[in-house]
């Protein structure tokens, strides 16, 4: 036969064998399908995750770019206040002139004092203070849309906004007394008496929990900072190259002292974890099919063994070795191919499900960090490299692990293989 009749003849045996077998051609088809369909929806959820988090990172905790003191970042654990920005507010005009959106904040330690009228017991807890420009950090920073009861902070207000977990967890409500001690820029020590004036409730759980925020003029009074303050976020567009903005951002800042930092070098260590995390996608993806990789082979396996005479049958005609082998190999790449198609689309039908509603965890999210900067849904995100991917390696494995069972059987003489029973 010519080469061509014979791909035809290779090509319609392994059609056949597909239809004929059609039970155990479904089964082993569906396993690859489960397998591409689990892939797709966790990676799709993983990477959701990870999406979510970028964002929640820079709207809540980051901004896109920080200028701080030249000393701070090293020292940062401690939080000190005399490693500061002086003149915070004429260092952010000259942001705002060069067109970018940015704002000072203070941020420190301290201790706060419960007192026994209003929570039922006297107490001390120790908690970080971030306190903002009313005027200017709400446009770097997404907390105007989360308030959930009582109301924003204005300037010069001897108040609070406290995150909800942390509110819950000290039982504290709108109009609420808290005494917070700490140590001024200088070292002396200071007790602000404040009010709690607004409840917040954001996408990003590490907020809610530790959440206490005042206006910065009335740490400035307190604190003696002199207009200094400890930080200064910049909002960049979403589309924004970040480096670039940040080196142009140092530029400006030059000759004060100031180092431009990225978010990504802030979020340096939550970033690590996502990429650990990415490879346990991989990981996922590898067992999964290995686990499909082996039932295509049991498969193939019982049905070359179960077609033992008609392999020999086929050899005593004058079929080649390879022609037979490819026979087979084309049959599992029949199964790859149904399995795989079935799996994408049963993956894009429950991605629209984890796209659009997604997995609601609240009811551990409260109590265990997952090390995600999402509060209760894990909502998933379309990537259409991995369906492309998943659908290639489904179809190439299968193709690949047919050699092995076929290569055992095409060892055994004619004879005996006319003998099998």
């Amino acid at each position: 036969m010519k080469s061509g009749h014979s791909w035809k003849f290779i090509i319609s045996l392994s059609f056949k064998n597909l239809t004929r077998y059609k039970r155990r051609t479904l089964i082993t088809a569906g396993a690859i399908a489960v397998g591409i369909m689990m892939f797709i929806m966790i990676d799709s959820m993983l990477k959701g995750a990870e999406y979510e988090s970028v964002r929640n990172l820079k709207w809540y905790e980051t901004a896109s770019v920080r200028l701080y003191n030249s000393e701070y970042w090293e020292n940062r654990a401690q939080m000190p206040l005399e490693i500061n920005i002086p003149a915070a507010a004429a260092v952010t005009d000259r942001l705002e002139a060069a067109g970018y959106t940015a704002s000072p904040r203070t941020v420190f330690s301290g201790d706060m004092i419960l007192n026994s009228e209003d929570f039922g017991v006297d107490g001390n807890l120790p908690v970080q203070v971030t306190a903002i420009d009313p005027e200017r950090d709400f446009d770097v920073f997404h907390f105007g849309d989360t308030l959930i009861d009582g109301e924003l902070l204005n300037p010069g207000d001897d108040a609070v906004l406290l995150g909800s977990w942390l509110a819950e967890d000290i039982g504290a409500g709108v109009g609420y007394w808290i005494t917070i001690i700490t140590r001024g820029n200088g070292g002396f020590y200071e007790a602000m008496d404040l009010e709690v004036k607004g409840i917040v409730n954001c996408p990003n759980p590490n907020v809610n929990r530790m959440l206490v925020m005042m206006p910065i003029d009335t740490a400035d009074d307190y604190l003696a900072l002199d207009g200094a303050a400890t930080e200064i976020n910049i909002r960049l567009p979403d589309n924004a190259d970040v480096d670039k903005e940040a080196a142009s951002i140092q530029r400006i800042a030059d000759g004060s002292g100031l180092t431009a930092m990225t978010w990504r070098t802030m979020a340096a260590d939550y970033l690590a974890v996502a990429e650990a995390k990415r490879g346990g996608t991989g990981m996922i993806l590898f067992l999964i099919f290995i686990i499909a990789a082996v039932g295509i082979s049991n498969t193939m396996l019982m049905a070359i063994y179960e077609r033992i005479r008609e392999l020999g049958m086929m050899r005593s005609l004058g079929m080649a070795d390879s022609g037979i082998r490819a026979a087979f190999v084309v049959e599992a790449a029949g199964i790859g191919l149904i399995g795989s198609l079935i799996g994408i689309v049963l993956g894009i039908l429950i991605n629209l499900w984890v796209v659009n509603v997604g997995f609601d965890f609240s009811f551990i999210s409260r109590d265990m960090d997952i090390g995600y900067r999402i509060q209760s849904v894990m909502r998933g995100v379309w990537n259409i490299k991995t369906m492309i991917g998943a659908f290639f390696a489904g179809t190439i494995i299968s193709t690949i692990v047919a050699f092995i069972p076929t290569g055992r059987a095409l060892r055994m003489d004619i004879p005996d293989c006319l003998r099998h029973q």
